[in-house]
């Protein structure tokens, strides 16, 4: 029986293992777990409550551990005896209590089940104190349900309680919501998460290496659940020497330490051949580029804070081990902050465009070669990136003739040959030139100066430079010759002018212009202008009209 037991528990789940069993065990939820406390030792308790937050963060949990305060035989109280019926019933490895119903909406929020759990509400409670309804995932209760609900959660009696667990409260209908208490959890930290995952480690007995924490609870994102599920896998495929960095990264398909380390250095020195060097044993490894990026998005985001806020490590601000924290500091000193920023947005616009690409490595060397030529943009980020890597003496690539980024001439390069009149300054540029060729005194050298021979001369007119000339780009079409304007359509013969009938009036004239002496028409009016007709005559008019035969 005894081996029997050890199986069972052996099997079963890490996060059903260590699940807590009072308010105190819960990690990371002290803004409910404290009110909920108070609540009890002054008998204040709602008759429904509203557990909202995201997944594997204690909704449930939490709401087991108040109908187990609930129902204690010493209760309401905040902390449970844990030796009566009850708590036993409702303890981490216990069958359950006949009075905690705990029901999934997701698969019985119809508005019959509805109907069916108002029918049962109504019947007292078996052996406990309260008849308590645990509703999980409420938001997946359908309106008629809620509506068939609503009464009794408004008015229920007095053995009655009801606690809803839902991921997304803002789909639960204002009825019910104004109704209950609602009580809003957060994911946990990760140092917390950290140090409960270290605890749960000890007490299993096996050795897991300094940097294999903060990869799950970065794969957990604050999920406690999630957390101590990645856990649980780690550790059951853990070896004698425990669970080792090398088989988190490969498990959790992280990208291992020394790549990051090598890709960011050769940002840093601007080398093209170790940068790509890097994406081919990516590749060749099997890794995913995009999951890659993302590391590498992660890396570029602890050195920004790094260069920002010196005692980031003091504050929390970056969760890593102690080597590599070394490793960040020294790489972010060889960093310029304008440099640094536009490499991690354009990683982060990289990670973005490799969503749905059908080349993920063209893309990541797309990436790379962008972060390593700033000037072959101009934009803004580009120039001070530049900046950056003047002042820091880094050379960009360009001829071998040309000296490196950093470079300050000595003194000997300054002095001009022997006979000259003055040594160029130091600073270079044109007053530099016009000192060199005056000489010392303001007079000009050479032969018809103070140095040489002769008399002096007048100095000679200043040339006036010819005026800029914009060369043709060696890429740009020629402009077109401007299109010539379309001819006017030819208009239509005009028709000559019907004599006037012998014996009638010639027309009088129009007032708006016309034939008949006003302004010509145009040509299309003109011959489209019906012709005037005479009035009738007097005799026309009075004529009678006669009935023609059939």
């Amino acid at each position: 029986m005894a081996a029997y037991n050890l199986v069972c528990v052996s099997s079963l789940a890490l996060y059903r293992r260590y699940r807590p069993e009072t308010f105190a065990e819960v990690i990371g939820q002290e803004h409910v777990t404290d009110p909920l406390q108070q609540a009890l030792r002054n008998n204040r308790v709602n008759h429904a409550y509203l557990f909202s937050g995201p997944r594997g963060c204690g909704k449930t949990t939490s709401a087991r551990i108040l109908a187990r305060c609930l129902n204690c035989e010493q209760g309401p109280t905040p902390t449970p005896c844990g030796e009566c019926q009850s708590c036993q019933d409702l303890a981490r490895n216990g069958p359950g209590s006949i009075d905690v119903i705990e029901i999934d909406a997701a698969s019985h929020g119809g508005v019959d089940d509805a109907r069916e759990l108002r029918e049962k509400a109504f019947f007292g409670p078996a052996s406990s104190r309260y008849k308590i309804y645990i509703i999980d995932e409420a938001h997946m209760v359908t309106s008629a349900g809620f509506n068939a609900l609503l009464k009794v959660v408004e008015e229920p009696p007095e053995h009655l309680k009801f606690i809803f667990a839902t991921t997304e409260p803002e789909k639960v209908i204002g009825t019910i919501r104004s109704r209950t208490h609602h009580y809003p959890f957060r994911l946990v930290p990760p140092g917390t998460l950290r140090d409960y995952l270290g605890e749960v480690c000890g007490r299993e007995d096996i050795p897991v290496a300094e940097g294999v924490l903060p990869l799950v609870v970065r794969a957990g994102a604050g999920s406690v659940r999630d957390s101590m599920s990645v856990m649980d896998q780690l550790l059951a495929g853990a070896t004698a020497e425990g669970v080792t960095y090398a088989m988190a990264t490969s498990l959790l398909g992280y990208t291992d330490g020394s790549l990051l380390d090598s890709v960011v250095e050769a940002f840093a020195t601007g080398d093209g051949a170790a940068a790509f060097e890097v994406v081919d044993r990516i590749i060749e490894g099997g890794n995913d580029p995009r999951r890659f990026v993302a590391d590498l998005l992660e890396r570029l985001r602890d050195l920004v804070i790094l260069a920002a806020v010196p005692d980031a490590v003091e504050k929390g601000l970056i969760d890593a081990p102690a080597d590599v924290l070394e490793r960040m500091q020294a790489q972010a000193s060889t960093f310029g902050a304008a440099e640094l920023s536009r490499a991690a947005d354009l990683v982060n616009d990289g990670l973005t465009e490799m969503r749905g690409a059908n080349s993920p490595r063209l893309q990541l060397e797309l990436i790379c070669a962008r972060v390593l030529l700033p000037a072959a943009y101009g934009d803004e980020r580009s120039l001070l990136a530049r900046l950056d890597r003047l002042e820091r003496g880094v050379a960009f690539s360009g001829g071998g003739g040309a000296p490196a980024m950093g470079y300050v001439p000595g003194p000997e390069v300054h002095a001009g040959p022997a006979g000259a009149g003055a040594p160029v300054q130091p600073g270079g540029g044109p007053a530099a030139a016009r000192a060199a060729v005056r000489g010392p005194g303001g007079q000009p050298a050479g032969p018809g100066g103070p140095g040489g021979a002769g008399e002096p001369q007048a100095p000679a007119p200043a040339q006036v430079p010819p005026p800029l000339r914009r060369l043709p780009h060696p890429w740009r079409r020629p402009p077109r010759p401007p299109r010539p304007p379309p001819p006017l359509p030819n208009p239509r013969p005009l028709r000559p002018a019907r004599p006037p009938a012998p014996g009638r009036p010639p027309p009088r004239p129009v007032a708006g212009g016309g034939p008949a002496g006003g302004p010509p028409l145009p040509p299309r009016a003109r011959s489209r202008a019906p012709p005037p007709r005479p009035p009738p005559s007097r005799s026309a008019r009075s004529r009678p009209l006669r009935r023609l035969p059939r």
